[in-house]
């Protein structure tokens, strides 16, 4: 399982240790060595980056425990820089910080990762069978696939040409089975080389994988999640920050996106969260099943896990990693969507490095490049037609985790400037039990107006201005709780009595959703918009009464209001008939209603 070219690609460049502090190691004879390169350090060959060179000096950080380094050990270049293994063998898997597999590691050493084990990868042992697409005498270009593997019955594995790769096919293998380190296509460069084509490649995870053009965002990611895909859209190929304190849901927030989403390959990210949150989707996730395929999630799904106990440089990597592994499907022509729980985690290993290399600190001790940094990863999103000329993207899905639920601090103030939809969780929501806790008065998406024509053609023609119109009255609402606070309800006029009911409605029939029932965890956008319209008829219907000088109290019916907030639970969401039946119901009551006042 360990890449056994890494040993071969190794050149004699040598430093030697000078000074150990946590993960950063300071060498000296390294002015051979280049910015970025991985290294191996000290007698265990604890695997690190260069991270800062200053003549014959250099910095590295070390992305395992360092306890035990010497000063005087040695530190061996291997030439290249930190890189990921892609190919057959990531579906399904679980991999730490940098890419290595803890299930072949938890079989190695049980219930630990060793120092020194080595840049271990996927398998390269195991045998997958092969389907060649390509002859003798054809010419291949970056982005073209030349076989394709079953990997999962809801994945196939394309195998493309690198970038950077071009010429014409000189020898090509028999379909059949081979391991991932054997040649399968050998190509004729233009000047005049040999290239072969296994079912890997390896790909430095800093560094972007390059596409033929960005493309307009031009639909949105289904989640099935009503504050989402009806108030707050979140964009296929989008960027998305989900901020909120302990205990406001972040993290069962982007569960539901990953198991509910319509993202063809999840990339999960669980970088320095609690080991309980990570062991939740260890567990959780080998038993779900995806509701569009009828398949277990796993056979699409990608899992990194650097808990909170794990190494802090592998923290900092985590997120490069996981977005690398993204961009490796998309340019297979999957959409894949990252989850990246929690950028702040990630922030804060980028902080202690920063200070361990007694860089000056910017606002709350964090490094004056973090902007700069979360720019880098989020830029890694978008809607992109790919070298072979395929349409696919990535959409990146970041929680943050403030201080105290406090937005002003600098990683979600900055995560703001980049991110086009803005999810704010509110602690408040939480603790009476409103899920998802997205707060309508502080969230946010740049999405909603790109869309509205795809809204118009497939959900709705006036979907739109019925959000907006909810939104509207929410906002209301929350003026009017202010007076209310203040003076009591009573000094109301009806009208504003009836937004205050319609709010209610709103808010428990509408945005509130539970996860644990089967009707209600996952909701078709068609029945999203059926039951919104519902609700602004509800509206329309009691503000005409109340014109008409009818009292609130008779117009705000219990039951009725009752029956449209449960439609949720009570109506199946493929059989949308109760919806008219309820509507006429409506009509009707008020219509009866309105005739009686009128002949009095």
């Amino acid at each position: 399982m360990p890449l056994k070219g890494l040993a071969m690609d190794m050149d004699s460049r040598e430093g030697s240790i000078t000074s150990v502090n946590g993960p950063v190691v300071k060498g000296k004879s390294m002015a051979g060595f280049k910015m970025r390169e991985m290294v191996m350090a000290g007698n265990k060959k604890l695997i690190g980056e260069v991270i800062a060179l200053d003549g014959d000096s250099g910095t590295i950080q070390v992305y395992e425990e360092t306890e035990g380094l010497k000063r005087g050990e040695k530190i061996i270049s291997t030439g290249r820089p930190l890189s990921v293994s892609l190919g057959p063998g990531l579906i399904g898997n679980i991999f730490d910080g940098i890419g290595r597999p803890l299930v072949y590691i938890n079989k190695l050493s049980h219930g630990f990762i060793p120092e020194g084990i080595g840049f271990v990868s996927i398998d390269d042992q195991k045998t997958w069978h092969v389907a060649v697409q390509v002859k003798t005498g054809d010419a291949l270009r970056p982005g073209q696939t030349y076989a394709v593997i079953r990997e999962t019955p809801l994945i196939a594995h394309r195998l493309l040409v690198p970038p950077g790769v071009s010429g014409e096919v000189v020898r090509v293998k028999e379909d059949g089975s081979y391991n991932i380190k054997e040649p399968l296509v050998v190509i004729k460069t233009s000047d005049g080389g040999r290239h072969s084509l296994s079912m890997y490649q390896e790909w430095p995870v800093r560094v972007p994988r390059p596409v033929f053009d960005k493309l307009a965002i031009q639909k949105p990611l289904i989640t099935g999640q009503r504050v989402l895909d009806i108030f707050f859209p979140v964009a296929t190929g989008g960027t998305v920050a989900i901020p909120g304190g302990f205990g406001t849901g972040k993290t069962m927030l982007q569960h539901q996106l990953a198991k509910w989403s319509d993202a063809d390959v999840i990339v999960y990210v669980g970088c320095g969260e609690r080991g309980n949150e990570m062991t939740e989707v260890l567990e959780d996730f080998p038993k779900l099943v995806d509701p569009r395929t009828e398949r277990p999630i796993m056979e699409r799904t990608v899992l990194i896990a650097n808990t909170s106990d794990m190494p802090v440089a592998a923290r900092e990597a985590s997120i490069y990693t996981g977005v690398t592994i993204a961009e490796y499907f998309r340019d297979m022509g999957y959409h894949a969507a990252v989850m990246a729980d929690s950028t702040s985690r990630w922030a804060e290993a980028l902080r202690e490095i920063s200070g361990r290399l007694e860089e000056m600190p910017a606002e709350e001790g964090y490094p004056a490049y973090l902007p700069a940094r979360l720019a880098e990863f989020y830029e890694r999103a978008g809607y992109v037609t790919t070298l072979g000329g395929q349409r696919a993207a990535i959409t990146i899905i970041g929680t943050v985790s403030p201080p105290g639920g406090d937005f002003s601090e600098p990683v979600t103030e900055n995560t703001k400037r980049y991110a086009n939809a803005f999810l704010a969780l509110d602690r408040k929501l939480a603790h009476e039990r409103h899920f998802p806790s997205v707060n309508w008065l502080t969230s946010y998406s740049g999405y909603a107006k790109v869309l509205t024509k795809w809204y118009k053609e497939n959900a709705g023609t006036d979907v739109m201005e019925l959000r907006a119109k909810m939104l509207e009255i929410l906002h209301q609402e929350s003026k009017l709780q202010d007076i209310v606070q203040l003076v009591g309800e009573d000094v109301l006029s009806d009208e504003q009595r009836l937004i205050l009911e319609i709010s209610r409605v709103i808010k428990t029939g509408f945005l509130q959703q539970n996860i644990f029932h089967s009707e209600d965890t996952f909701v078709p956008l068609k029945k999203q918009y059926r039951m919104l319209k519902l609700i602004g008829y509800l509206y329309e219907s009691g503000l005409k009464a109340v014109k008409m000088g009818i009292p609130i109290s008779r117009v705000r019916d219990e039951g009725l209001y009752r029956r449209v907030t449960k439609v949720k639970y009570n109506i199946p969401n493929q059989q949308l008939s109760g919806l008219d039946r309820l509507e006429e119901e409506i009509g009707s009551f008020y219509n009866a209603l309105m005739n009686k006042y009128q002949s009095n």
